[in-house]
């Protein structure tokens, strides 16, 4: 089990760097505490890690099924770590427009804005 969570973290360190991964999981209060270990274990430790869709495409996937909840904050997140996982700024652009078909124009337009804030974030860190 400590061995799914050690993999999983290894994943967030990888999606959102070090600094942000560990401070979850060091910020989390007692009450919060399973939950981030399920999360790491099994979210990031055991799917994430599967080796039928390498990360790129999981993080196409998962942007897609987080526009189609409308989950705005999840959404920046796995913009952020689509980016680390190989996906381009073009194909992160392409996947909220295609929503506007098949998930409606206000869940495409919660992604935009979740998108275009990741971007500028990242924009700053590294000017």
């Amino acid at each position: 089990m400590n061995d799914l969570f050690e993999q999983g973290m290894t994943v967030r360190r990888e999606m959102w760097g070090p600094e942000l991964a560990e401070l979850a999981v060091k910020n989390a209060t007692e009450f919060a505490k399973p939950f981030h270990d399920i999360m790491t274990r099994y979210c990031f430790g055991e799917t994430w890690n599967r080796p039928g869709l390498g990360r790129r495409d999981r993080s196409l996937a998962t942007i897609s099924m987080l526009i189609a909840l409308g989950k705005e904050v999840e959404i920046k997140m796995h913009v952020k770590g689509g980016l680390a996982n190989g996906l381009t700024v073009e194909e992160i652009r392409e996947v909220v427009l295609h929503s506007m078909i098949y998930c409606g124009v206000p869940a495409s337009a919660t992604a935009l804005r979740a998108a275009d804030a990741a971007l500028a974030e990242i924009a700053e860190a590294t000017s």
